[in-house]
């Protein structure tokens, strides 16, 4: 069978799968299952692919993953985040846009709390929009922000997905979890900046209010007790990881120990509460192994199948300076996140973008980050997002899907105008892992 008819078979079966409803992991072992055993010699190639599953999830590198998770998890159940939110609300004062703006800066806050975008948008669509909706906010700026800072999540360290994809590359999970610093901070700072600007130019779309005064005095202490706690954890798992201190698994055990005490402190860690959080970081935790399982098999079949071969030398010839053809790698990911979640993106992509990567020279860890920006800009991306599915199920009867869609327009152009910054100047990207 020639290359592209085994890629056209891979992806037909694994589309219908998915079409029929089954789930994504299950769908690939599925295909997985047929390819193995029609290249690989029938049963023989199945004891094979229980070999390569074992070897792709039994590695020290993907312990961090139910780490932090579980760290996530517990600082949600106890809550430790909804406290921060508070106390964010009493020092954001009066700005333009001011909810908008919290919804920004909460979501980067869950984003390093519990590394999920759809959770992010659930929890700040079904506190925010009532309220914005009280204020007399136009639909765009109420929506469009939960939607951005959601997706913000993905993008924030300790992120779960920068980890599986440098597992699936075979790159230092330590540098990506660094290198995604500078972007996730610039991308929430052109945010807010957009929102501010926009609400200063179009004040109707977001109308001033009074704001409660809430005492310095009360600011402190509730800053005191309730931000700088959690906020520590965070950094100190992120500066132990950029200094050398720990590997990214001793990080994250330390920062799930301390998450432990922290709400032991609070008086929050309650056997519900460590029900609730092992329970959910647990089935989070396994769906992402089983779709790594899932990757590896599909790498060697690429590999023996002849595909990564092909694929490499069809892109190294082209006749394209090397940055269009980053371009249209990513325009490749674009479309991709137009109806698929970023997991299985990463699973489809990954083994094939490697080989294309080496023979081009390319830093793995610039184009990690870069795609990683890419994959955050998918949860927003209309006609699938899923983020936009789950602001739809939250959002009153009156607001459309068209209306969700046009409020995530603006903030999917200010991801392209970063990506396109990042490819520019590399640097953006390798600064901070450059100084580890």
């Amino acid at each position: 069978m020639e290359w592209w008819m085994f890629l056209l078979a891979f992806f037909s079966g694994l589309g219908v799968l998915l079409l029929i409803g089954l789930p994504v992991a299950l769908a690939f072992a599925a295909v997985n299952m047929v390819g193995v055993f029609y290249l690989w010699g029938g049963t023989r190639g199945l004891n094979q692919l229980i070999l390569s599953i074992e070897s792709s999830i039994g590695t020290f590198v993907l312990v961090p993953v139910p780490m932090f998770v579980l760290m996530g998890a517990i600082m949600f159940h106890a809550g430790i985040a909804q406290r921060m939110i508070e106390v964010l609300d009493q020092w954001i004062g009066f700005v333009a846009g001011r909810l908008a703006v919290l919804a920004i800066m909460t979501g980067a806050l869950l984003g390093a709390l519990t590394g999920v975008a759809m959770g992010s948008v659930a929890i700040l669509g079904s506190t925010l929009i009532p309220e914005m909706q009280q204020r007399a906010y136009a639909k765009s700026i109420s929506i469009g922000p939960i939607l951005a800072s959601g997706s913000l999540a993905i993008l924030i360290p300790p992120s779960t997905l920068a980890i599986v994809l440098a597992s699936l590359a075979g790159i230092s999970v330590a540098q990506i979890l660094v290198a995604i610093v500078v972007p996730g901070l610039l991308l929430a700072i052109l945010y807010a900046t957009y929102i501010i600007l926009r609400c200063v130019l179009q004040p109707e779309i977001a109308p001033p209010y009074e704001v409660p005064h809430v005492p310095m005095r009360q600011r402190l202490k509730d800053t005191l007790f309730y931000m700088i706690p959690p906020v520590s954890i965070i950094v100190l798992v992120i500066v132990a990881i950029f200094l050398g201190i720990a590997t990214p698994t001793e990080a994250a055990a330390v920062g799930t120990f301390l998450t432990f005490i922290l709400a032991a402190l609070y008086r929050r860690l309650s056997w519900k509460v460590i029900r609730e959080g092992v329970g959910s970081a647990t089935a989070l935790s396994v769906m992402v192994l089983i779709i790594l399982t899932g990757s590896a098999a599909f790498s060697q079949l690429l590999s023996f199948s002849g595909v990564t071969t092909a694929i490499t030398n069809f892109a190294t010839e082209l006749p394209v300076h090397p940055l269009i053809l980053m371009v249209l790698m990513q325009l490749v990911v674009v479309f991709l996140g137009m109806f698929l979640e970023q997991t299985s993106i990463v699973l489809v992509t990954i083994p094939i973008f490697l080989p294309i990567i080496a023979s081009m020279g390319w830093d793995p860890i610039w184009f990690g980050t870069i795609m990683m920006l890419n994959l955050e800009m998918a949860t927003i991306t209309p006609p699938f997002g899923l983020s936009l599915f789950v602001m739809k199920g939250i959002v009153p009867p009156d607001y459309t899907i068209v209306d969700i869609y046009k409020a995530a327009v603006p903030f999917i152009m200010i991801n392209l105008f970063l990506m396109g910054m990042m490819i520019a100047f590399p640097q953006i990207v390798l600064w901070l892992p450059g100084m580890m």
